[in-house]
């Protein structure tokens, strides 16, 4: 058996700066321009042996057991542990001006069970919403706004942005999770991630508050995208799309319950600083930095395509088993671009298959070997294989799957 490959200025319009031909290679078409992004040519696939995700899902399937494709209630359980966890910090931490000099510090070690609470939320809920965990849309919406709500992600919007965009695109020029390209304008949004992201430019304080903050800002950026604008235009957000009147009316509804919610919280902590550092910021930013910490190593070193292929365009991770455990195989996420809805806890089974049978294509790597790549490479995409710095003035191509094969020995 052959060995697993392992790696792993603000405007409105995009189309008001359109790039430079000179700055697109040979591996962009000047034909055929995204629906997205009118002013961004398709990338052309010629020669790129890609498959779709629903290739491999067609092959994979029936080796999988039926029980894989069950709703799995606990994850709904796991949403419910996590709130009631949170509740128990925040009735804690609304004591702290009781607790004499500087024994409020003693609660940091629950601000960080907290913490990973915001980040088993996101992640329960991110199944959830993918119908692996709950049936019927309005249970699922229901559940999902408490889920999401720490997160300050509508789950209608999340439906949209994730399920429909992200996973139908992934890293294509239509995808709105992807790094921006160099021939796009420099907008606020560009600006922001080129200064947190991991790359080999940033600087460790913009690294650390990027950490803590970068979900926030994608969240603001996707929001204001479809909230203000909705026309599949603005170019603050890497790629655009629109939301129909009715789901943008849901949305609004589910970001004034959010803001109400967490202005509740706000509330039930008297305001004071002591109270809302320790139980409700530092929670939230761990949250934040523990879930970008795994979401900058989906997508980031790979090439953008056409074609969505998640064993080109998606990377998993090898974790230590208790992360996994805490985490619900979220590190398992090429295995989960091509099974969405399956319960998480067959992804192992997946990643075993993906191994067999697509041995020199699977793309796997420890988290810190990922990381070291993230940190070692530009952000921005010249073309479909190609990373840039800031500047242009460096490029290289994108570490998968050379790296991968490199770090296999292969």
């Amino acid at each position: 058996m052959a060995r697993a490959t392992s790696v792993k200025t603000s405007g409105r319009h995009a189309a008001s700066v359109p790039p430079s031909r000179s700055t697109i290679t040979a591996s962009i078409s000047p034909v055929a321009p995204a629906p997205t992004a009118d002013c961004l040519p398709s990338l052309a696939e010629a020669g790129a042996p890609y498959q779709s995700a629903a290739s491999y899902a067609r092959h994979l399937r029936p080796l999988l057991p039926p029980g894989a494709f069950r709703t799995d209630p606990n994850r709904l359980l796991l949403v419910l542990i996590n709130l009631a966890i949170l509740g128990l910090g925040w009735a804690m931490a609304d004591q702290l001006d009781r607790w004499p000099g500087f024994w409020p510090l003693a609660f940091l070690p629950f601000a960080l069970v907290m913490g990973n609470s915001v980040i088993v939320l996101l992640f329960a809920t991110h199944d959830l919403l993918h119908g692996s965990s709950l049936r019927g849309r309005g249970w699922r919406q229901a559940v999902g706004l408490l889920g999401l709500t720490l997160l300050w992600m509508p789950p209608t919007l999340w439906h949209a942005v994730h399920n429909r965009e992200h996973h139908s695109h992934t890293n294509s020029l239509r995808d709105p999770d992807r790094s921006y390209l160099e021939a796009q304008p420099a907008t606020w949004g560009k600006r922001i991630q080129h200064l947190f992201t991991p790359s080999d430019t940033v600087r460790p304080l913009w690294l650390v508050v990027g950490l803590a903050s970068a979900w926030g800002v994608h969240n603001l950026r996707t929001i204001a995208s479809v909230l203000l604008f909705n026309d599949g235009a603005s170019n603050f957000t890497p790629a655009s799309f629109r939301v129909s009147p009715k789901e943008r009316f849901v949305i609004g509804v589910e970001l004034l319950a959010i803001v109400g919610l967490h202005a509740g919280l706000i509330v039930w902590l008297d305001g004071q600083p002591l109270k809302l550092l320790l139980g409700y910021f530092i929670p939230i930013w761990i949250g934040y930095a523990g879930a970008i910490g795994y979401i900058y190593t989906n997508h980031l070193l790979g090439p953008l395509t056409e074609i969505n292929d998640p064993l080109a365009n998606s990377l998993s991770l090898r974790l230590p088993k208790i992360l996994d455990l805490l985490h619900l195989n979220f590190s398992y996420h090429t295995e989960h671009h091509i099974f969405p809805g399956l319960n998480s806890s067959y992804y192992p089974q997946v990643r075993h298959l993906l191994q067999q049978h697509y041995p020199e294509r699977y793309q796997l790597l420890d988290g810190a070997e990922a990381w070291r790549l993230l940190l070692s490479t530009p952000r921005h995409y010249r073309d479909s294989r190609t990373l840039t710095t800031w500047n242009g003035d460096r490029q290289m191509a994108t570490p998968l799957p050379g790296a991968a094969r490199a770090a296999a020995g292969a």
